[in-house]
This record gives structure tokens, C-alpha cells and sequence, in this order.
């Protein structure tokens, strides 16, 4: 019979006590990640009234802030086609008034979803959007660069990452395309239709070339406008997801890019954002119930994608589920607001 070694029990029961004790941490630093409330904006960018290229809805924003001036990049559905369209200003209540610029970025009709951020190796501004192209089953993954993201008349033309050839590694089309880099890879996330992610990479140095190693990132039921940021002083990773129907994003987070992603708001009852925990500031009407495509302020610019977990701030498109009746999705009115974090002990609006 083996001997009783009280020392050993004892240290079994310490590193017992400790794992759940690290279980419990890494619970509650995911739960905080996600508030409790939300309180949303008036409505901060809204469909233009202009003579042409009269605009019906303002989705898919993207944002960063440089040289003293936000930046937002966003999708403009026109009369018959989808574009990309910029504007930039000094203060959020000025956005609505900020001129408006169409990026002549391709004769393509159908051009959109875009994200942005500053590659440091290159030097350069790169925008990232999904791209129709007659003939072709996949949408290009394409992108263009500035050297100057104050002039929206600066971006090059529009070319691939992916082409969508024979040659195009991904195993379906996919959608929403987000680029985020660690030390080491540039990573491609997408969804597909099905509730899947995926997750494709290419060296650093190979950016924008040379994304393959396809794989499902992860699957759930999830549906669009994947966006990865890495977690500022943190070495974990935070992935939104919207889902279908009425809109909302789930949330699920990562020790490293290429990892498994584990759910920490994944319900609608449960959510990172949903029409469960948003409400309207003060003073402001409701306009929305729905949270869809949409990005997270982030802590700098750069191919990193940093944001600050104690300051999250998230730039949306909403609308009202009942404006939805009897439309089609292309003649939906989004408009483009922010959602903020309420502290637990602030009183609700009258």
C-alpha cells in the first residue's frame, strides 16, 4: 500500500484551488468585457440629402482617428449600386454636417464593407472592402492605398487579394473581410452563410500577398461583419459577430490569432450588444433595436487593431425592426450612430 504523504495531498489541493481560482479570473475578465448596458446616440450619420448619387442608406462604418480628425469609411447604398464613401471631422456631433466623398476606387457597381487601418512596414493607409465582379462565383477581396488619408481623391484602384480565380484558396465565397496582424502573420477573417468563420494568414512580409492555410476559425450560429481586435494590455483577442434576423453581435475571445475562440456573449438574451442591453441617451428618441455592422473605437490605427477594454465605444448601423416590413434588405434606411457603456449605478433616461 502506498504511503500518506499529507504534503502532497496537500499540494494537490493548493493546485486545485488555484486552476479554479484561474478559471474564475478568466471568467470574470471576460465578463468584463462585455457591459451590462449600453446607451446609443442620436443618430450621428444619416442618408444625405444631394442632388445626385442621392443616398438611402449609411452602413459598414469604419473608423480611426489621426491628426486631430475621426475618419469613417462606410458602405452608401445608391440608386443601383453599392459604394464607398468618406467623410472626416473634429467632433462626432459634426459628422452628419462633414462633406461627403465617393471613393472612384473602381467602376465596379458593386463595391463595400470596408475597413481601414495603417500598415506600418509599408507606410501606408490600406482600405480592405468586398468587391462584385461580373463572371466571378467570389467577390474579390480587394484593397487600395493612400500615402494621404485626408484626400479621399488619393486611393489607388481597386485590386485583389483574392481574385476569386481558379487559383483563390478560400473554400466558399465568404463575406465581410477583416485584416488584424500579430508580430508575425497577417490574418484574413471572414463568415460564410452557414455559421461559419474563417481564418487564412500570410507573413508579414508577404502582406498583401499570400493568404492561404483556409481553415474555420470557428462555428457557431453567426452569421456576418466579423471584427478581431487585440485587447490593450492584455494578451487576448476579441472577436464581435453579428447574427441574423433581428441584429445583434455575440462576442467570443482568444489567447492568439491562430487559437480556438471561446463564446462569453453568445445569445440574444446574453449578448455583447443586443436590443437587451441598449437604450437611448438622454434626451434622444429611439431609433433603433438593432445593432449590425459595426466597429469598435480602437486605441491607435495601425494593422494591430488595438482597443481598450476599460473604453469601448462602438460605431453602428440601426434602424427600427418594424421599418423593416414588407422591404426588401437593399431598400433598408440604416443609419449610423454609437453605442457607450453605462455605469451600473447611472439612472435611467425619462
Amino acid at each position: 500500500m502506498p504511503r500518506f504523504n499529507p504534503s502532497a495531498v496537500g499540494l494537490a489541493i493548493l493546485t486545485c484551488l488555484l486552476q479554479s481560482g484561474a478559471a474564475v479570473d478568466t471568467a470574470m475578465a471576460a465578463d468584463d468585457l462585455v457591459p451590462a448596458q449600453w446607451e446609443y446616440t442620436a443618430p450621428l450619420i444619416e442618408p444625405e440629402d444631394r442632388d445626385s448619387e442621392r443616398s438611402h442608406a449609411q452602413k459598414d462604418p469604419t473608423v480611426v482617428f489621426h491628426d486631430g480628425l475621426w475618419h469613417v469609411f462606410m458602405t452608401v447604398k445608391l440608386q443601383g449600386r453599392s459604394a464607398i464613401e468618406h467623410c472626416s471631422f473634429a467632433r462626432w456631433e459634426d459628422a452628419n454636417r462633414s462633406d461627403r466623398t465617393i471613393l472612384s476606387i473602381s467602376d465596379s457597381d458593386y463595391y463595400c464593407a470596408p475597413q481601414v487601418f495603417y500598415f506600418t512596414p509599408h507606410r501606408k493607409w490600406y482600405l480592405i472592402y468586398q468587391m462584385g465582379v461580373p463572371g466571378q462565383k467570389k467577390m474579390w477581396v480587394a484593397c487600395s492605398t493612400t500615402d494621404d488619408i485626408t484626400d479621399p481623391q488619393s486611393w489607388t484602384q481597386a485590386r485583389p487579394i483574392l481574385d476569386g480565380g481558379p487559383d483563390d484558396p478560400r473554400e466558399v465565397g465568404g463575406l465581410d473581410y477583416w485584416i488584424i496582424c500579430d508580430d508575425e502573420r497577417a490574418y484574413l477573417f471572414f463568415t460564410s452563410l452557414d455559421g461559419r468563420m474563417w481564418r487564412m494568414w500570410t507573413p508579414i512580409s508577404e502582406f498583401p500577398n499570400g493568404f492561404d492555410h483556409c481553415q474555420v476559425a470557428l462555428k457557431d450560429r453567426i452569421f456576418e461583419a466579423s471584427h478581431t481586435y487585440r485587447l490593450e494590455g492584455q494578451d487576448r483577442y476579441l472577436t464581435i459577430i453579428e447574427q441574423n434576423g433581428r441584429r445583434y453581435f455575440k462576442a467570443y475571445v482568444a489567447d492568439r490569432l491562430d487559437g480556438p475562440w471561446t463564446p462569453i456573449a453568445d445569445s440574444a438574451k446574453r449578448p455583447f450588444a443586443s436590443w437587451h442591453n441598449i437604450r437611448p441617451a438622454a434626451g434622444v428618441d429611439r431609433w433603433t433595436d438593432n445593432v449590425s455592422h459595426g466597429e469598435l473605437i480602437r486605441a491607435g490605427s495601425d494593422e494591430r487593431l488595438v482597443v481598450d477594454p476599460d473604453n469601448l465605444q462602438f460605431v453602428f448601423q440601426g434602424m427600427l425592426e418594424r421599418d423593416k416590413s414588407k422591404r426588401g434588405y437593399g431598400a433598408y434606411s440604416w443609419r449610423i450612430g454609437m453605442l457607450r457603456p453605462i455605469s451600473s449605478d447611472a439612472a435611467a433616461p425619462e
